[in-house]
């Protein structure tokens, strides 16, 4: 199954990205830094700066390339720890762009997690997210 994130709810694409692949599909996903959290653009900029100030040499990780950080959004979706997740999140494959293996096959969206369902306009993307944390894209 191959997702073309371009305009998805980042949450909703998770937790059905999450639930195919448990059932044992592999599942690539295109164009992650196109995908969009809803919400004030100041609120969750900062929610996510706020993250990067708390990081000790422990950790949280906070991932800031789009591909690392959807893929570190469908992880929270899985029981990771568990044989049954961990295999499952290995099926996940998440891309920037769309490689050369995929430029001819057909892409599938999800028609609930797409942002036109959406009443309120305010929604930030992916990649402003991570460019304002801090990578070089």
């Amino acid at each position: 199954m191959i997702i073309d994130a371009t305009g998805l709810r980042l949450g909703r694409m998770a937790t059905v990205v999450a639930k195919q692949a448990l059932l044992g599909e592999t599942i690539d996903i295109v164009n992650c830094e196109n995908a969009v959290l809803t919400g004030n653009r100041d609120n969750v900029l900062g929610e996510y700066k706020n993250r990067l100030k708390r990081i000790t040499y422990k950790g949280p990780i906070v991932h800031r390339m789009p591909d690392r950080f959807v893929k570190k959004a469908i992880r929270g979706m899985l029981p990771y720890k568990q044989y049954k997740g961990d295999k499952a999140f290995k099926r996940i494959k998440c891309y920037m762009g769309v490689p050369d293996q995929f430029k001819d096959k057909k892409f599938e969206t999800i028609k609930e997690a797409n942002i036109a369902n959406v009443p309120s306009l305010r929604y930030v993307y992916v990649k402003e997210i991570c460019k304002e944390i801090g990578a070089k894209i």
